[in-house]
């Protein structure tokens, strides 16, 4: 089975500032190379063929990844300053509803450190998770004793914690583009995370949990952050 990867790169990336002052955070880079391309690389060894990449803030940047990389087309998002990150899932409904792949819907400002995170065989829809003992504020997923996932939200105590990649079958990743176009200017929608859409579906997706250890993904939020990875930030992190 083919699959396709949707990549989010349409936040505004605002606590790592200055740096995400004039450069958009999926494209800041980690030991010389852009956060979105440990992404794209680790998928397209996987086998991924087709991408696409959902940009908002500074957007034309991202251009060049369409002349890097075969098979690449850039998608905006126009409300992503006005509506949470449904909008970015709602410009790529068109997709979902009449999609032949399974789809993989990733963030777009991770450090994939390992690529062996996508040398998985995966057989349920899911997203990938990291186990985090103690409580959580993030968002996380309650889990029944058959592994389904019961809870996609915030707060939670030994869970598992999202860490932004979900895998969806072509079956589930049509309810969910259908379920998006549903949700899609009925009140309260403008603050809605896609993941929301989710959570409300959970009868309709057969989801579970994909856990990681975390040591093939390195989540970098602030500069103090990124600089404590890669010493070429250390005089950013000051300033």
């Amino acid at each position: 089975m083919s699959e396709t990867a949707i990549i989010m790169a349409a936040g505004m990336g605002t606590r790592m500032r200055p740096i995400t002052d004039t450069m958009p955070k999926p494209l800041v880079k980690v030991f010389g190379k852009p956060m979105v391309e440990t992404v794209i690389d680790g998928l397209k060894k996987r086998g991924v063929t087709k991408f696409f990449v959902v940009t908002g803030y500074l957007g034309d940047q991202f251009g060049y990844l369409e002349d890097k990389y075969e098979g690449l087309k850039i998608v905006h998002n126009q409300d992503f300053e006005t509506i949470n990150n449904i909008s970015s899932i709602r410009v790529m409904c068109d997709e979902l509803v009449k999609t032949e792949d399974d789809v993989f819907i990733c963030e777009a400002d991770l450090y994939i450190s390992d690529d062996r995170l996508f040398d998985v065989e995966l057989d349920h829809s899911c997203y990938f998770a990291k186990m985090v003992p103690g409580h959580s504020d993030d968002w996380v997923f309650d889990v029944n004793d058959a592994g389904k996932i019961t809870r996609v939200g915030k707060v939670g105590d030994d869970h598992y914690n999202m860490v932004g990649v979900a895998w969806f079958r072509k079956d589930d990743a049509r309810i969910l583009g259908k379920a998006v176009e549903e949700a899609y200017g009925k009140p309260g929608y403008e603050d809605l995370f896609w993941d929301d859409v989710v959570d409300r579906n959970l009868d309709k997706l057969d989801l579970t949990v994909h856990p990681i250890t975390g040591s093939e993904m390195i989540e970098i939020d602030t500069v103090a952050e990124l600089a404590a990875i890669d010493n070429s930030y250390k005089e950013d992190s000051r300033s």
